[in-house]
């Protein structure tokens, strides 16, 4: 017989029927029981309403011979319990709100940056890399790192030229740079 179709066929159609019957009847009072089960949350009433018609197609027995909607009504009511206790046996959860008043600054950042720059003074000639110690990271000018250093204040200031230069292409290498 054409159009007939297999038993299995024949099955989903008949599941698909009996849950869009069950949601027709049932689901709008569902959805208001479990909004006020949820304390008004749609999201999880919603949810709970899914997995309250869920149980229902998995077990078309306990809705054979009662009426389904205080069946429905203790699943959903079951289920919204279930839920709670989860909830409470886990660390409560944490919103945006309280996310954004934790500091956003943990020095993590620049602690990877600084190693990083590290790294890239250790890939610098070793007279290009005293004289950036000297001028950027100690603090000295040109003539107190010529003194310490015990070249020319000129040589100072072209080994820090071509040092930045290096130092700006090694960073580039490791992404730090532009």
């Amino acid at each position: 017989m054409p159009g007939a179709g297999t038993a299995a066929q024949r099955e989903d159609v008949a599941d698909e029927a009996f849950i869009r019957a069950l949601y027709a009847e049932h689901g709008g009072a569902l959805l208001r029981y479990a909004l006020h089960l949820t304390g008004g949350d749609r999201q999880r009433a919603e949810d709970l309403v899914q997995e309250t018609i869920v149980r229902a197609w998995r077990h078309p027995e306990a809705l054979a011979d009662r009426p389904a909607r205080p069946w429905l009504f203790a699943v959903a009511r079951n289920l919204a319990v279930d839920a709670y206790r989860a909830r409470q046996s886990r660390p409560p959860e944490v919103g945006q709100a309280m996310l954004d008043t934790l500091p956003a600054d943990d020095d993590a950042d620049r602690t990877l940056e600084s190693w990083a720059v590290a790294e890239a003074l250790a890939t610098l000639r070793p007279d290009h890399r005293k004289v950036i110690v000297e001028t950027y990271y100690r603090g000295c000018s040109v003539a107190e790192a010529a003194a310490i250093l015990g070249i020319p204040p000129g040589t100072v200031k072209s080994r820090t030229f071509y040092a930045l230069k290096a130092l700006k292409l090694a960073l580039q290498e490791r992404g730090l740079a532009p």
